[in-house]
């Protein structure tokens, strides 16, 4: 592709460089060839700029280059620009559709004409199926299950009964969607009594699920996974909890049952939220915390429990220090009480 209308597909303008260069692919600064566009957007690696071999770079505006023997492309977000190229040099495969003979679909399914469906796939009674629906092998659909337009489910996943999956979704390989929620009753003798969970889980348009997570059905409602969230592998949503648009939760983070997570939320990896509670929009838990109690919209918090991000640095440079302060106060006591003479 000529760097013209490459910059032109990525809403980039050339600064440096000709619009006839020809780029064939994308890669990172350290590994990239003259025939790739590379980008910087992390200044921690702005020393790679002087030794990369890359025929082009985007750059975000006000970020100087040293270097005249490179195209340069300027862009308000320089990773925004390289992820639209490789896009565009890496597309989707397109759509075969086809359905394999060991496929085992339920005479009472609906399922669209242009749809693939690979070996061993199980759809059962009542499922909907879309137009441009890739279902990789292995995957099972349960009775009443409905898949949107365009989306792609990949080997191994299993989608219990009744739920629904918008369209252009992505479920990665082993998820489950709809499995029970983790509720039991303790009886008279302390027994525990499961509770029926006979609700689903709805996933709206544009989510994309891990590999290997967990999404459990609501006892009675639904699970609700708005538009556009994207969960990462290895992650357990509780029933009957909401993840609402635009949402980012990380690997081995969980979420107990009936948790709301709010708008643009983002959960780095391993933390854990209890039941209940609400997580305010545009909030961040930073890794490894946890949190017994609702989150303010806009707050960055950390630790166990999880509080303001900007306390908690501060604790945590005082817990380093605290074997010293320690051996210090212990010193002090001693000249205090007399039994060491001053320094």
């Amino acid at each position: 592709m000529k760097l013209g209308l490459l910059a032109e597909k990525t809403g980039s303008t050339i600064e440096l460089g000709s619009n006839d260069i020809e780029i064939t692919s994308t890669a990172g600064l350290d590994i990239a060839g003259p025939a790739d566009i590379t980008f910087l957007a992390n200044p921690k690696y702005t020393p790679q700029i002087a030794g990369t071999k890359a025929g082009a770079i985007f750059i975000n505006e006000g970020v100087a280059i040293d270097r005249n023997d490179i195209a340069v492309l300027r862009t308000k977000d320089a990773h925004v620009s390289y992820t639209l190229a490789m896009r565009l040099f890496f597309p989707e495969p397109a759509l075969k559709p086809f359905v394999h003979p060991s496929a085992i679909i339920d005479p009472t399914a609906t399922v669209a004409n242009d749809v693939e469906i690979h070996a061993n796939a199980v759809v059962g009674a009542n499922c909907i199926v879309a137009s441009g629906v890739r279902i990789m092998p292995n995957v099972t659909l349960y009775d009443g299950v409905s898949i949107g337009e365009g989306t792609t489910i990949h080997s191994g996943v299993s989608i219990r009964e009744n739920c629904e999956i918008g369209r252009n979704c992505t479920v990665h390989n082993n998820s489950t969607i709809g499995c029970d929620g983790f509720g039991y009753a303790k009886t008279e003798d302390k027994q525990w009594l499961k509770i029926p969970q006979t609700g689903r889980v709805v996933l709206e348009d544009d989510v994309e699920i891990g590999a290997n997570t967990a999404i459990d059905s609501a006892s009675v409602g639904e699970t609700r996974i708005k538009r556009g969230a994207k969960i990462d592998n290895l992650v357990q949503i509780g029933h009957s909890c909401t993840v609402d648009e635009d949402a980012l939760i990380c690997s081995q983070t969980g979420l107990a049952g009936s948790s709301h997570i709010g708008k643009r939320v983002i959960l780095t990896g391993q933390c854990g939220i209890a039941g209940h509670l609400k997580i305010g929009d545009d909030a961040v838990l930073t890794a490894k915390s946890a949190t017994s109690h609702d989150i303010e919209p806009g707050a960055i918090m950390s630790g166990v429990p999880a509080f303001a991000n900007s306390d908690w640095l501060r604790s945590i440079a005082a817990f380093r220090k605290l074997g010293e302060m320690a051996h210090r106060l212990r010193k002090l006591e001693k000249q205090i009480l007399g039994s060491e003479p001053p320094a």
